[in-house]
Order: structure tokens, then C-alpha cells, then sequence
């Protein structure tokens, strides 16, 4: 049964899924393409506009401003210890992201279930609107916790299920974590932009130059004695 803390519905990841992902490993090696174990890069665009939008692919109009989303594909964890060889070579070809929020029940048991098992992995937070927006574009749905393992998609928490995705990946069933070893801190899936602070020794900008004004010539006097 799986558990998640959105309110939308997402796709479930029936045992025929897991069966034919078994299945891969164990017959070719993981038959999956080298193309399709690397997920597409997410880029965050600002238009002329300001309007803000999320693709994978970058834009065609020079005058958009591309922020490339480093955090939102998954990448190997760091750690403060090095990892042994046989779990390492795991983490560099299926690297863990764990997506998260906060007050979510599900989240922290699959967080748990990760820390217990001892898999090595990242963790991005969904707190801001340009979180969910960028979430949706990388899983379809809003749905949390999510779980990504190398290219695998993984929405709403399952302990069995994530704990044959995980054994179908390699990872060991019990911790094979040093015991220095300190998971990297969670960061948000959009790192916020720093506003622009000019230096201290900035000349500020001169003060435009206004025409001087002219006052006009009196005209001939009107002897006629028209008004208007």
C-alpha cells in the first residue's frame, strides 16, 4: 500500500512493474539503454516577460534568462567518509534523490527506510511554488514522497516496493555504511536566487541633465485688440 501527501492521485507502481524491472537486471544486465539511465537536464526560464517556466530543453530566444537546475536530477552523494568499493560502484550508476516536505508522514518513513537500510542519498525539499513547479515537470505529478533511483521513478511510499527497487539496484539489505559516515543536508529542489547587491565602492548614477528651459520672446503687440 502506498503512501503519499498530495492530494492528486498518481499512477501506482504495480508488482508487474517491479517483476519486469527484476526481470531486466537479471537477464541483460539491466536492459536499459546507457541513454535512458541519464535523465534529462531541467532548466528554470525567466521570459522577457518574467514570466517563470520549467523544460528540459533550454530556449530558443536569446533574451530569456536560463537558470539550469543542478539539484533536480539526481547526482552521486558526497558523504564525509568514503564508501565501501562494492557500494559505491551501486551509487555511481543508481543514485538515490529522495523529494520531500515538510509535515509529511509518508516522507519521513521512506527517509527512514533509506537511513535503516543504509543507501547512501540525496534529498530535495518541495517548499515554494517554484519547488512544485519544477517537481511536476520532472515526475508528472505533485505526489510526495518521491523517489528516484538512477532513471527510476518511484511516487508515493511502499516499503516493499521500494525495498525491491532498491535490492534490483544492488544496494545491500542491511547497512554496509561506515560509521563516520553523515548523509549531505536537504536542500530545496530550486535553489532561490540571490538578490543583486551592488559593491560598496559603486559610483552611483549621475543625476540626468535637464535642457535649460528658454522663456518665450513676447510676440507684437495686438492692436486690434483681439482676445481669444
Amino acid at each position: 500500500m502506498q503512501e503519499q501527501c498530495s492530494a492528486v492521485q498518481t499512477a501506482g507502481i504495480t508488482p508487474q512493474h517491479v517483476s519486469r524491472w527484476l526481470l531486466a537486471m537479471a537477464c541483460g544486465g539491466f536492459l536499459l539503454g546507457t541513454g535512458n539511465l541519464h535523465a534529462q537536464s531541467l532548466y528554470r526560464i525567466v521570459g522577457p516577460d518574467g514570466q517563470v517556466t520549467f523544460s528540459d530543453k533550454p530556449p530558443a530566444t536569446p533574451a530569456s534568462k536560463v537558470t539550469p537546475l543542478n539539484n533536480a536530477l539526481p547526482t552521486a552523494v558526497p558523504s564525509g567518509a568514503p564508501l565501501p568499493y562494492e557500494l559505491r560502484q551501486v551509487v555511481g550508476k543508481y543514485p538515490v534523490t529522495l523529494y520531500t516536505s515538510s509535515n509529511c508522514a509518508p516522507c519521513d518513513s521512506g527517509r527512514s527506510l533509506l537511513a535503516a537500510r543504509g543507501v547512501p542519498f540525496s534529498e530535495k525539499t518541495i517548499a515554494t511554488a517554484q519547488d512544485a513547479a519544477a517537481l511536476q515537470k520532472l515526475s508528472g505529478n505533485n505526489s510526495l514522497p518521491f523517489l528516484t533511483i538512477g532513471a527510476q521513478h518511484v511516487a508515493g511510499f511502499s516499503a516493499s516496493e521500494w525495498a525491491q527497487y532498491l535490492t534490483a539496484a544492488g544496494y545491500p539489505e542491511s547497512s554496509k555504511l561506515p560509521a563516520s559516515y553523515r548523509a549531505p543536508p536537504a536542500a530545496p529542489l530550486v535553489t532561490p536566487e540571490k538578490p543583486v547587491v551592488p559593491p560598496a565602492n559603486a559610483t552611483p548614477p549621475a543625476e540626468p541633465v535637464l535642457p535649460a528651459i528658454t522663456a518665450p520672446k513676447p510676440g507684437p503687440a495686438n492692436p486690434a485688440g483681439i482676445q481669444f
